[in-house]
Formats: C-alpha cells, structure tokens, sequence
C-alpha cells in the first residue's frame, strides 16, 4: 500500500508539467525527466563581508520551507544547497548553470546538478533540480560598511523546484 502511494505521489505531479516552459540553459540534461515539482519560501541569508578593501553583501545560504502542490510542507532547502525531505532524507547539489530572467527584480534561475544523497524518498530520486519562478531574495543594495562587517540580512524569496530523474 504504501509504495503505491509512494509511486502514485511521483506520477501525479508531472501531470502539470505539459504547460511548464523551462528554458534549455537550466534545463536538465537529455535523458533526464520531471517527477516532482515543489513550490519553496523562505529566506536567502547574506552576509556583510569586506573583499580586496569592498563591502559587500556576499550569499550564504538559503532558509525556505518546501511545499507539495496541496500545500503541505515536505521538506526544507538550506545551505549546501541541501534539499531535505520531511523524513530526513536529503539530496545536495552543485550549482552548474544560472538564468538572470528578472534582472534586478529576483535571484536567478538555475539548474543544479545533484552530487550527494542520503536515505530514500521522492528526493532521493533526483539528479538534477531546477530553481524557476523565482520572486525576490536578491542581495541588499546598502547597509555593508565597516560597521555592519559580519552582519546578516535575511532576504524574502521564493521559488519553484522542478525534481528530475534519469529516464
């Protein structure tokens, strides 16, 4: 009964993906298929840091609960950039491509390529994740000097995730 849940939860939502356009540069490679989107809020963290005598507000993290598609949390994506499954399972990645669609109005897209997994779930699966539909969390535009140095700010964003699995 439950790996019929566990398999009917994977098919149910690439149904919605027919009228999901990602763009070929944060787009999984070929042989790689959508099964699970979820829709992330939360926070990107940034830090006041000094570089080669510049202030600037550097990323360190992000802080967002993840959501199914009724609206229930399923997990939690934090620094690593680590994707965590409700249960405890998890999957890290690494960022290997970036899309700037609302330049100066959100954080870019990107496609993530998965190079860690630990336990098994619907995360677990995947190999590739891509952030798209993304809304706010860019960087602070002041506030970094000498005495904020160390400070962090705490940027509102979200964004949806789209889970792919070698074919």
């Amino acid at each position: 009964m439950l790996k019929n849940l566990t398999l009917l939860l994977a098919i149910l939502p690439s149904l919605g993906f027919a009228n999901i356009e990602i763009p070929e540069a944060v787009k999984a490679p070929e042989g790689h298929v959508p099964y699970l989107s979820v829709y992330g809020e939360g926070v990107q963290i940034y830090q006041c840091t000094l570089n080669n005598g510049e202030y600037a507000w550097q990323i360190q993290a992000p802080d967002a609960q993840l959501f199914d598609q009724t609206g229930s949390i399923v997990g939690k994506h934090y620094k690593g950039p680590i994707w965590e499954y409700k249960e405890g399972s998890r999957v890290q990645g690494k960022i290997i491509a970036r899309l700037d669609i609302t330049q100066g109005e959100s954080i870019p897209w990107m496609l993530v390529k998965i190079i860690g997994h630990k336990g098994e779930s619907l995360f677990t699966q995947a190999s590739y994740i891509s952030r798209i539909h993304t809304q706010g969390g860019l960087s602070p535009t002041g506030g970094c000097d000498s005495n904020h140095l160390g400070s962090e700010k705490r940027i509102s964003y979200s964004a949806d995730y789209i889970f792919y699995r070698s074919n």
